[in-house]
């Protein structure tokens, strides 16, 4: 079922001042996201690859520390649980680094455990020009040490009488297991709290009492071992990840084509149409965009899973029902892929995109 978004706008624009001052809770692999930017105008000798001036590093978070990001951005009280490599005294560099973004987004860290068995996982990539020009991973992928995974969970589960709702992020960094997902979720269970999970495509776990499940839709047909190449398959795979996950919903987020909503209560599905005009870096929030091209233009779409999930969550914890939060996370996500690197959206921006779909 097609929706018109102008349809739906006073009531979205009413729910963004909702936001401020949710409290959500985050579990998930945390990362630290480390740009070095520069200047290429040579090729090495050595290698047919570019030499790049360094001109200056800049550090933000990412995996779920992106998502805790966007959540902040939009004025919710965000307490995040994850681990670090360090001891207890000391994180190791990126996890200091990591921590101190946490604090200047205004993030409780208190449940953020440094294990000295790992390191903080580190994405480090190089832009010369606004170029993309290579990406270094460093990451552990074992599974926790139980003393650390119970630390953890101790932490989480006094925290979870605070929150209005909680997001399960996984990025396959060994964080979060079958039994681990399964005691978060019992345990909000037993308080009401609603669980929104973005789970990963080497794992299919069942997440029996999620509020609902994001995937984007190379994910979903990975889920299911088919490609979705029409609204047919699209469908058909909404429903079975429904009965599969158990949850109460499944978003699939799908590019250019928007997002399809699966609720268990709803026989029919939801299908929200991307944002219809183009923005530039320099414009983001700004008017004078251009309403006549038929798509948003991609910088990067680093992190906009990241945007639909936190926002979905938000705006269900606000009140909204899940097809009016789905709208608002998929407003919010045209937002954040135009700008280049990892990226949040503000209430202002996120109110401007509306204003620009009315028109």
């Amino acid at each position: 079922m097609p929706t018109n978004l102008a349809e739906f706008l006073p009531r979205l624009k009413r729910l963004v001042p909702r936001l401020r001052g949710k409290r959500i809770g985050v579990v998930g692999d945390l990362m630290l996201d480390r740009y070095l930017w520069g200047t290429a105008s040579r090729l090495s000798p050595e290698a047919a690859v570019p030499i790049v001036d360094f001109v200056e590093q800049s550090e933000c978070l990412g995996g779920a520390g992106n998502v805790a990001a966007n959540l902040a951005a939009l004025a919710a009280r965000v307490e995040m649980f994850g681990v670090i490599g360090g001891t207890k005294d000391a994180a190791d560099e990126p996890g200091t680094a990591l921590r101190n973004c946490l604090r200047a987004a205004n993030i409780v860290d208190k449940g953020v455990i440094a294990d000295a068995e790992r390191v903080t996982t580190v994405k480090t990539r190089i832009i010369a020009r606004q170029h993309h020009i290579v990406r270094v991973d460093r990451e552990r992928r074992e599974p926790l040490r139980t003393e650390t995974e119970e630390r953890l969970l101790r932490s989480l589960f006094g925290a979870l009488k605070r929150v209005d709702a909680l997001i399960l992020s996984d990025y396959d960094k060994g964080l979060i297991t079958d039994a681990f997902a399964d005691r978060i979720l019992s345990a909000c269970h037993r308080l009401h709290v609603p669980v929104f999970v973005k789970p990963k495509t080497s794992r299919l776990y069942a997440y029996r009492g999620a509020k609902a499940i994001v995937c984007n839709v190379k994910e979903a047909g990975m889920f299911v071992s088919r490609t979705l190449t029409d609204e047919k398959s699209v469908e058909e795979t909404g429903r079975a990840l429904l009965a599969h996950f158990g949850c109460g919903a499944v978003l699939i987020t799908r590019s250019g084509k928007g997002m399809s909503l699966f609720e268990e209560s709803s026989p029919r599905h939801l299908n929200i149409p991307a944002t219809s005009f183009e923005v530039t870096y320099a414009r983001v929030g700004q008017p004078g965009i251009d309403r006549s091209a038929g798509g948003r233009q991609v910088f990067d779409v680093t992190g906009a899973g990241d945007t639909v999930l936190s926002v979905l969550a938000l705006a269900a914890a606000a009140g909204a029902s899940l097809p009016d939060a789905a709208m608002l996370a998929n407003t919010a996500a045209g937002v954040v892929v135009g700008k280049l690197g990892t990226a949040s959206v503000r209430p202002e921006e996120l109110l401007h995109a509306l204003d620009e779909i009315r028109r």
